[in-house]
């Protein structure tokens, strides 16, 4: 029965899940991208979303409450530099859990989790697929090239003229 369990155990003890959700978390900031199982990925997005958050106002006071969460003066740094400018305008949802199937190990469901700003291949398509679409335009063919074109298809029940065989006997 899961009476208050408010979230995932990962069956490990309290100081061993704060320092491998941590050092999950600065290499996510720090690499913008990695790959793990889906139960970690989901307590990893609950852990870093608000750290995310927190770096959209960049004071000591903010810095100093990531950096005892991240314990990493590199992830800190790129945080507040780097990763706050893109995520600044985004009201939330800043990371994205993409199942990539199973270990072959233990067959545990693997993932990847990514920070959803950075992901080039999939902001460079978006933008593709935008203008390209706003961009074709397809004519739509007159009605009389319509009618003609469905003229020349034979009909379902119309049987083909089979030409007549040779006699033999004829000849």
């Amino acid at each position: 029965m899961r009476h208050g369990k408010k979230f995932n155990h990962l069956s490990r003890k309290a100081p061993h899940r704060k320092s491998m959700l941590s050092n999950m978390a600065s290499s996510l900031i720090l690499h913008k991208k990695i790959e793990t199982t889906v139960a970690k990925a989901k307590a990893l997005r609950k852990y870093i979303e608000p750290i995310l958050t927190r770096a959209k106002t960049d004071t000591t006071h903010s810095r100093r409450t990531v950096f005892s969460l991240l314990n990493n003066k590199e992830s800190v740094t790129e945080l507040f530099n780097n990763v706050s400018e893109k995520i600044a305008s985004r009201p939330g949802g800043y990371t994205r859990i993409i199942k990539t199937g199973f270990r072959l190990g233990d067959n545990a469901e693997m993932c990847v989790i990514e920070l959803v700003d950075y992901n080039t291949l999939l902001l460079g398509s978006d933008d593709k697929e935008k203008a390209s679409k706003s961009r074709r335009r397809r004519r739509k063919k007159s009605t009389a090239s319509v009618k003609e074109d469905t003229s020349k298809a034979p009909k379902k029940n119309e049987k083909k003229d089979k030409k007549p065989k040779d006699d033999k006997k004829s000849k």
